[in-house]
């Protein structure tokens, strides 16, 4: 069976999106303040300790959703017998090496 990728969706509360927000909005002002170290012409190293932080933060989000897609998503679709989503996901992880 053929999925349409524009017609699914992840319905997340309220409490999540303020969540997830509040992390990419930190990892913004993150990079808004690696970008001004450029302009200030930071030391090398200070500035990659910074993109390394961002890295590190980017990926701790990353595998929170990750996290709640395997624990909604993935079991709401195993459960309907959409077992094609096992497939889904090991691309996904594919793509995280």
């Amino acid at each position: 069976m053929d999925r349409c990728n524009e017609c699914k969706r992840t319905v997340r509360s309220e409490k999540e999106k303020k969540a997830i927000k509040s992390r990419l909005n930190r990892i913004i002002g993150q990079l808004n303040g690696i970008s001004n170290m450029i302009d200030e012409d930071k030391y090398c190293d200070d500035v990659l300790i910074q993109l390394s932080a961002v890295d590190k933060a980017i990926k701790s989000l990353a595998n929170h959703i990750v996290e709640r897609h395997m624990e909604t998503c993935v079991v709401r679709d195993i459960k309907a017998g959409k077992t094609e989503i096992i497939s889904e996901v090991v691309n996904l992880f594919k793509r995280f090496q």
